[in-house]
């Protein structure tokens, strides 16, 4: 059974604390290792990688054989079902068009000293995305990646996903197929993320890498951070519910399940103004349990790190969901519009009984890579935006050198940067003669 927490308790604050700062996620200390995988393939390249690829994922690698080939592809994808292949061309369609209005615009104006400022966008020259394999292989997040990429107009695109024992996952080649990406390599781990961020003979190396992995792949992306742009350190996922009791309590229960199924440290709360319904939903999610498919994993992860907490009033869920900053929010409430207005921390909200965090993880439109772990106070989901750049432009005249260059001259002296001043200087006297 999840945890029960009541705000009108006299001990809510501390259990609400302990559930919130509680460590979910079972992370040995990997960084040795992965710092060990990342100087190897920094040395040794194409052949490093082939070697580690052999010990983890059980497959001989050449470096001919490195990358997926465009014949490999194509007789993989011919195995896809119809509806399966229609379902991801649409969740396609509706991703592209969604991200396509995040784009910004350039700007330039003349301020009032006759100054001509702006800014100009222009994408990273090429990203490498993290595709997980073997049973954790989500076709939805290589569109989810890879779109945006390319609706922000990267030119080069390459994707790693391991494929252990040599099997290739039809679904996540034709989504990459569907997304424009240029090259598809067969690898994966921390050395995947090594030879995207370093170059090997075969990978020529990348601008910015994003995309979700295990706790090695995570160390691995906080490691060459700066040497190339990152997504997210991504942690399990997670879902709040807000719901009242006019709502379904077996619908309740299956959008809780439909996160603690993705893996034993995932996070599933409900935040609701009604204490009976609160012990219905929990009802429903043990006789779902019974049934479900992953039920083990979603049992343990619903078990360890479940909780339903009753609120005196939907203002006060409020405030608690800001303090959590989910992932996920569902708001399931006579007016979630309203409600929304006063949830300022989410890394995305889903409004309405109707609408089910499981749509936004597919054909929603909106972009499923989100932050974790309460980063959503301070950080936002994957968009078009994490694969442009922002440069910004000033043009000068002589009066407009006139009129502010006396200042910038000033400063750099209190400063201490003489050539700093100088430069300018030497342009103001030039006004002068």
């Amino acid at each position: 059974m999840p945890q029960f927490l009541d705000t009108a308790s006299s001990g809510f604050e501390d259990a609400f604390d302990t559930l919130l700062n509680a460590k979910r996620e079972d992370s040995p200390d990997v960084d040795a290792v992965v710092a060990d995988i990342i100087a190897d393939v920094r040395a040794r390249g194409d052949a490093a990688v082939i070697e580690l690829t052999q010990r983890f994922d059980r497959m001989t690698l050449t470096p001919d054989t490195i990358a997926i080939s465009s014949e490999e592809i194509a007789l993989a994808i011919d195995e896809v079902p119809a509806p399966e292949r229609a379902a991801l061309e649409l969740a396609a369609t509706r991703i592209r068009a969604y991200h396509a209005r995040q784009m910004p615009e350039d700007a330039s104006w003349i301020d009032d000293a006759g100054a001509t400022l702006g800014w100009r966008w222009t994408p990273v020259s090429s990203a490498g995305l993290y595709v997980p394999g073997g049973l954790a292989s989500y076709p939805s997040s290589v569109l989810m990646n890879a779109i945006p990429a390319k609706v922000a107009g990267v030119p080069r695109l390459a994707i790693t996903v391991p494929t252990p024992d040599g099997v290739l996952n039809p679904l996540v080649l034709l989504a990459a197929k569907i997304a424009d990406v240029d090259e598809i390599y067969r690898i994966g781990g921390a050395q995947a993320i090594a030879a995207l961020a370093y170059g090997t003979k075969t990978i020529p190396s990348v601008d910015k890498i994003t995309g979700p992995g295990n706790a090695f792949v995570a160390a691995a992306k906080r490691r060459v951070f700066g040497k190339v742009g990152i997504d997210m350190i991504a942690g399990p996922s997670e879902i709040l519910v807000i719901a009242d009791a006019s709502n379904d309590p077996d619908w309740i229960a299956l959008d809780l399940l439909s996160q603690a199924e993705h893996d034993e440290s995932a996070q599933s709360i409900l935040i609701t103004d009604n204490a009976a319904f609160g012990r219905a939903v929990a009802n429903a999610v043990d006789t779902r349990l019974q049934t479900l498919e992953r039920r083990v994993i979603a049992g343990i992860s619903w078990r360890d790190n479940g909780a339903i907490i009753t609120v005196r009033d939907l203002d006060e869920a409020a405030n608690l969901s800001n303090r959590i900053a989910p992932e996920h929010l569902e708001i399931c409430v006579a007016d979630p519009d309203a409600l929304s207005q006063k949830t300022i921390h989410a890394g995305a909200i889903f409004l309405g009984q109707w609408t089910p965090e499981a749509i936004g993880d597919y054909v929603g439109g909106p972009n499923h890579v989100l932050p974790t772990d309460r980063s959503a106070r301070f950080s936002s989901g994957l968009s078009v935006m994490d694969f442009l750049k922002r440069t910004t432009l000033s043009k000068m005249t002589p009066a407009t050198l006139r009129t502010i260059g006396p200042a910038a001259e000033t400063l750099a002296k209190s400063e201490s940067l003489e050539a700093h001043g100088m430069s300018v200087r030497a342009r103001l006297d030039r006004l002068n003669d």
